[in-house]
């Protein structure tokens, strides 16, 4: 078995790549459920964010595993294979596990440690387990990467300061305007996106910002968060009348098709006012034909990293304090893996000593007779289990606890011996 991630992110592949791979968590289980029918595929999660999709899986056969997934890429962003290949990174076992610690840990983010992405693991992990996709592989790296995350989070600097895609849009919006206060500003959605574009407007200085939602209950809801910001509230039969009266729009939705396009902003913009669109989704909601529009400039995530080049240096030098805590959720998670290796023995011990434990109590109690056998069964039944654990439980301990190989090997290897073990035939 082996562990491998095969994906892409804002380091492989432009939005315009990322968004035909985009897995909506609507069509995830379906996702999930194809995958785990490969022939070569035992386990397997899917992340999918604006900024990466990577699958992670444990396949039986390293070559033939990764084959089937690039194929399901291919499939699934109707892309021609060679064309796709170029843009997709493979890693496996050692490399895989420090990757999903990484990104966990927001060192493999846009925006360098950004917090959402910890969430996106957990729901990742979550999301997996609920459709059946993985069992105790990785199972457990997800849970000892959700560790990492929270460690590097609390026990390091890469966390300080809001960091996040939203961010970054506002910071973009700033550095070409420099002063927020005046612009008339729209935000198209009522996510936690949405809600954190308007904590880092407000932070700016912005005072003119209205919401465009289809559901105006989570809109109120967003607003309600902030009670002293006077938001606007629009339905989205309204958008393109708050879009004409706006100079800034941010659209941050699940739409899988673009929401914006240069027809339904033609006509309806006035010929002196210039509109700036940035867009930090993906799929896209706004189309690049507006681009044709003489005042309009827009811009979509892959144009935040003008932003994330300013700080970048300084986090960098924050996220080195990190590696070493994941250096050691790695370790501990492959010690836990290694010592996997034990389990077949322990199990045929186990078994060896039950039934020697079983044979022994049926003689006795045929030798006490009936009445005495009937009467004081269960206390002997737990007198000799009490004595077979007692017995046994060290030499399980010692053996899970091992962690050089070589020397774990020596002791299964002394005990299969020992004790004439044939966890071949047990498990066949």
């Amino acid at each position: 078995m082996n562990i491998v991630v095969v994906g892409l992110s804002h380091k492989t592949a432009p939005v315009d790549i990322r968004e035909k791979l985009s897995i909506p968590e609507a069509k995830l289980e379906s996702a999930i459920a194809h995958l785990r029918q490969l022939p070569h595929i035992e386990e397997v999660a899917v992340l999918s964010t604006c900024n990466r999709l990577e699958i992670y899986a444990v396949i039986s056969e390293t070559e033939k595993g990764v084959g089937e997934i690039i194929l399901f890429l291919s499939e699934t962003s109707k892309s021609i294979l060679h064309n796709l290949r170029r843009h997709l990174f493979i890693l496996l076992h050692q490399d895989a596990l420090r990757h999903l610690m990484r990104v966990s840990a927001g060192l493999e983010s846009l925006v360098l440690g950004e917090g959402q992405i910890l969430a996106q693991v957990k729901n990742t992990h979550k999301q997996a387990q609920k459709y059946k996709g993985i069992g105790k592989l990785l199972d457990r790296l997800f849970k000892q990467a959700i560790t990492a995350g929270k460690r590097v989070r609390s026990e390091t600097s890469i966390g300080t300061g809001a960091v996040s895609i939203s961010s970054a849009a506002v910071e973009l919006a700033h550095l070409k305007l420099e002063d927020l206060s005046p612009y008339c500003i729209t935000i198209i959605g009522a996510g936690k996106m949405s809600r954190l574009l308007v904590q880092h407007l407000l932070a700016k200085g912005a005072t003119k910002i209205s919401i465009v939602n289809r559901s105006s209950r989570r809109a109120e809801e967003l607003a309600q968060k902030f009670p002293d910001a006077n938001l606007k509230i629009h339905l989205l039969e309204d958008m393109i009348r708050a879009i004409a009266a706006s100079d800034i729009v941010f659209t941050s939705t699940a739409a899988s098709e673009p929401i914006l396009d240069r027809a339904k902003l033609e006509g309806n913009l006035l010929l002196e006012r210039h509109l700036m669109l940035i867009d930090i989704s993906v799929p896209r909601n706004i189309d690049r034909n507006v681009n044709e529009l003489e005042n309009v400039a827009a811009y979509n995530v892959d144009d935040l990293k003008e932003v994330v080049a300013k700080n970048q240096e300084a986090r960098r030098q924050m996220a080195s304090e990190a590696e070493s805590l994941l250096e050691e959720e790695i370790t501990n998670f492959e010690n836990w893996w290694q010592s996997l290796e034990a389990v077949p023995t322990i199990k045929c011990l186990r078994s060896k000593v039950e039934s020697i434990r079983e044979q022994e109590l049926e003689k006795a109690l045929s030798r006490l007779g009936t009445e005495f056998a009937e009467k004081h069964q269960e206390t002997i039944e737990a007198l000799t289990r009490g004595i077979v654990n007692k017995i046994i439980n060290e030499p399980m301990v010692q053996l899970r606890a091992q962690q050089d190989i070589e020397a774990r090997r020596r002791a299964i290897e002394s005990l299969q011996m020992l004790f004439n073990l044939d966890t071949e035939q047990q498990y066949s």
